[in-house]
């Protein structure tokens, strides 16, 4: 940069941008283990190097919801080093931090902390890989945030609406607006920008004044109907967007015409997939913002391992395979080998000069087999490069395109389509798998009931997020619900009306999203506090057997010299002499009062937790009246009195132990029954420079877009 333009340093803002670190990727690999750790290292270095700002992660830094805790200490080992300093922070926060950082036990910029010394802050919003779980709903972020390493922001704690409130900056002159959304199930972001329930605010005053940036993390690409977020949802206010989760590289920003912002693809900086997307060059940007300005520098990673990819069709090679001779086989075996022998070779020319990258390769070749071509052996062909590839069991990957099926086939379940769609990248949910399954099958196993999109909800909570009581919990909700409903309409008590009025209620669920998704969350919520609960219950008796074996060591070495000089027993329902101290029960505790003379009972109570039924449809008509009530007896040799008198005691005790000891007492059984009954005048450079050239200090040609 010239001399004028460092003095205009102050009021620039450097960031650099990154995106999908995916920390702890196969790292049990021998050879690929470290892969995303060291080039972790590489984009804080260079950081640290260029003197940016801030470091801005668009999402899914670690790729498990749950890392180890060697990747979590390693990714905190390495943000201590390159973040922690005296290097003093250039640029403000203006906005309210608790609305930006709120569900934060420290509300404000991790270097606004007097116990911290930051130097380079890190903010991020959580992608699909580390979004919160749980009853407490955290992520691995959420830890990061409390050691004073990351500003985790972009969080939305409703599924109902959305408000994004900006992280408003200020440097020199240059004011900038962060806007963050952390990752969020696609179709139901889908459906929230359509039925207008995703809103960015804006600062009051001053509002042409902002470099207003974005980060998401989302499909771009569509891969569904509604599985991706169109660019066209997003604010045209917008100034930039850093899209997160696709892994592809496309760093350069790319003008929307129609919204007339640009949008920014930075890819994931390790190869996670053995597809062609990720055979891009893997970059990291270095963002400056002046005023409305700005500029992208694309900085290459040296210590990306390298992958090459090539794809091959057999039958394209007709003047050299033909299906009919006899060794054809190993012919084609003879013509992969030199393909792969030549992508080595390419590999081994660009690691000349860059030691920092990586010795082994990652290698791919697919070969397409249609035309009455057999694919050899992939094992036998695998063992031949072990020693120079990464990925030696997948070097080579057979696939066949599939022939089109009669219309008649495909009346009953377009298999076809599906596998065409997820050749071409798609992932299929489970929750989507769960909804294509009762929608297409019999009608016999069809749900009557239950809404196939709230079990699918439930069952993608099951296998992502480990809540184990999700399914359960629903059933219970949506039964409960539909008897409410049944008691509400007043019909007769016969099976074929019951069966009428609970479709016709299934159905009007089915047609009103909006209150399907809030019962799945309220069923959720169930789940988290009925496991939460679990948890404490499951403490407080530990804790309360602890005591109980220890009094009844006690309680054994006092009766026996009790039976032996007083001639008393020990009973064996749920109490024993103590002489003048209160007895306790067994799962009594001591905890209470002390006797002092007076007749105490027991002065706490384990609670226990048991399953509850739920009532059939039918029981939903039953009157109140009608229903058994519960009553619990005691007979007189059940009920044990316990006093500081010794001599009432000795007698109680020694009339009651005998029938005791062959009756237990219900007593103990009656209290947990009751127990659980309480329970856009942007400016930027022409756009005929070179992107990774184009400097918007240099020169002052602008071009201006007409606000709407």
């Amino acid at each position: 940069m010239s001399a004028g333009n460092t003095l205009a340093d102050e009021d620039t803002f450097k960031i650099l941008i990154a995106t999908d670190i995916h920390l702890g990727y196969l790292e049990k690999d021998a050879i690929r283990g470290n892969d995303t750790l060291v080039t972790f290292d590489e984009i804080l270095r260079c950081a640290q190097e260029n003197e940016v700002d801030f470091i801005l992660l668009g999402g899914d830094l670690f790729h498990d919801n749950k890392p180890s805790r060697k990747t979590l200490h390693t990714c905190m080992e390495l943000l201590r080093k390159y973040c922690m300093g005296d290097n003093p922070i250039q640029f403000e926060i203006l906005s309210d931090q608790s609305v930006n950082f709120g569900f934060s036990k420290f509300p404000w910029v991790n270097y606004q902390d007097g116990n911290l010394n930051v130097s380079i802050p890190v903010f991020s919003v959580h992608g699909n890989h580390d979004d919160p779980t749980g009853a407490d709903s955290l992520c691995a972020l959420d830890l990061l945030s409390c050691a004073g390493l990351v500003n985790h922001f972009g969080r939305s704690m409703s599924v109902e609406k959305i408000d994004i409130s900006p992280v408003l900056m200020q440097k020199g002159n240059t004011k900038l607006a962060l806007y963050g959304l952390g990752a969020i199930p696609d179709e139901r972001l889908y459906r929230m920008f359509v039925n207008k329930q995703v809103t960015m605010l804006r600062p009051k005053e001053e509002e042409d004044s902002w470099f207003n940036i974005f980060v998401i993390h989302q499909n771009r690409s569509k891969h569904g109907a509604t599985n991706y977020i169109p660019e066209q949802f997003l604010d045209d206010f917008l100034d930039l967007v850093i899209w997160g989760h696709e892994h592809e590289c496309k760093i350069s920003p790319t003008r929307n015409e129609q919204q007339l912002f640009y949008v920014s693809q930075p890819g994931s900086s390790v190869v996670t997939s053995l597809s062609p997307g990720e055979a891009v060059k893997k970059h990291v940007g270095l963002l400056r913002i002046k005023g409305k300005k700005m500029n992208m520098r694309k900085i290459p990673l040296k210590t990306i391992r390298q992958f090459f990819i090539e794809d091959v069709v057999l039958a394209d090679h007709s003047d050299i395979f033909n299906p009919d001779h006899p060794k054809v086989m190993q012919k084609i075996e003879a013509f992969c080998l030199e393909k792969v022998e030549g992508m080595l070779d390419v590999a081994e020319r660009e690691r000349l000069g860059n030691p920092r990258q990586p010795e082994k390769p990652l290698i791919r070749m697919r070969v397409d087999y249609s035309g009455g071509f057999e694919p050899f052996s992939t094992l036998r062909f695998s063992q031949k490069f072990v020693e120079r590839v990464a990925n030696p069991k997948d070097v080579i990957h057979f696939f066949r395109h599939r022939e089109q099926k009669d219309k008649k086939d495909d009346a009953q379940i377009n298999f076809e389509k599906v596998a065409s769609r997820s050749s071409e990248g798609m992932t299929l949910r489970v929750e989507d798998l769960v909804k294509q399954y009762f929608e297409t099958a019999e009608k016999s196993v069809r749900l009557s009931l239950l809404t196939e999109r709230g079990m699918g909800e439930a069952v993608q909570e099951f296998v992502d997020k480990e809540e184990k009581d999700a399914i359960d919990e629903l059933v219970k909700f949506q039964l409960e619900k539909t008897q409410r409903f049944l008691k509400e309409r007043q019909i007769d008590v016969t099976e074929d009306k019951i069966d009428e009025e609970v479709r016709h209620f299934r159905e009007t669920r089915k047609k009103n999203i909006a209150e399907e998704d809030e019962e799945v969350k309220e069923a959720m919520c169930r789940a988290r506090a009925h496991r939460t609960e679990g948890k404490e219950v499951s403490s407080l008796i530990s804790d309360d057997d602890m005591d109980i074996s220890e009094e009844k060591a006690a309680d054994s070495d006092e009766s026996s010299v009790s039976v032996t000089n007083r001639g008393r027993g020990k009973c064996r329902g749920r109490g024993s002499s103590r002489g003048q101290s209160s007895s306790t029960g067994r799962g009594g505790s001591r905890r209470g009062s002390r006797s002092s003379g007076k007749e105490t009972s027991r002065t706490y109570k384990a609670p226990v937790v048991t399953p509850v039924k739920n009532m059939l449809i039918m029981d939903a008509f039953k009157a109140a009246s009608q229903r058994p009530a519960r009553t619990w007896h005691h007979s007189p040799s059940e009920e044990v009195i316990i006093s500081d008198d010794s001599d009432l005691e000795a007698t109680s005790l020694s009339s009651s132990s005998k029938q005791n000891q062959g009756n237990p007492s219900r007593s103990e059984s009656s209290s947990k029954r009751s127990s659980q009954s309480q329970s856009k005048g942007i400016q930027f450079c022409d756009d005929g420079e070179d992107e990774d050239d184009f400097d918007p200090f240099k020169s002052s040609t602008t071009f201006r877009r007409n606000r709407r």
